[in-house]
């Protein structure tokens, strides 16, 4: 991955601000899914989340901690609908290894890191996306890159 790829997250604009609702996107290829994501984001902002505001004032109203909660439906929504509607993997990045790549590969530090975390029920994979929604939006998370290879694992390399 290039250094624009490891510098992509899901970071938000300032909470209670005109763009409270609407994803950061640098340039270039992480626009596509950081678009996708904001798709269910907004879905989720004016359908599926209970409030008292209207549906213009959703978007606007959100607090720190309501953008986290959109981020893990939008993110838990995706990988589900990517696994068929029957699972979801998550992928989160463990400390360091020391293990030899295989003949042939060559390590990143990054990718030997990975951790997969399996779920059949999508409201369990929501609540531990929710738990740990910081390994997505931080700066320096490599969030954009393990939504992708969620992604990836969520749909099986067969379909």
């Amino acid at each position: 991955f290039s250094c624009e790829w490891a510098a992509a997250h899901f970071g938000f604009h300032p909470p209670r601000s005109r763009l409270a609702y609407a994803l950061q996107a640098g340039k270039g290829g992480t626009r596509a899914i950081l678009a996708a994501v904001q798709a269910h984001i907004i879905t989720y902002l004016l359908f599926t989340r209970e409030t008292e505001c209207t549906h213009l004032e959703r978007l606007c109203q959100l607090g720190r901690r309501e953008q986290g909660q959109a981020l893990a439906a939008a993110l838990a929504e995706t990988l589900w609908a990517a696994g068929g509607g029957g699972r979801a993997v998550v992928c989160l990045i463990t400390a360091p290894v020391t293990t030899m790549p295989r003949e042939g590969y060559r390590a990143n530090s990054f990718t030997e890191r990975i951790r997969l975390f399996e779920f059949a029920e999508k409201a369990a994979a929501q609540e531990f996306i929710s738990d740990h929604i910081n390994c997505f939006k931080g700066e320096g998370s490599h969030g954009v890159i393990l939504f992708l290879y969620s992604l990836l694992f969520s749909r099986t390399p067969e379909r």
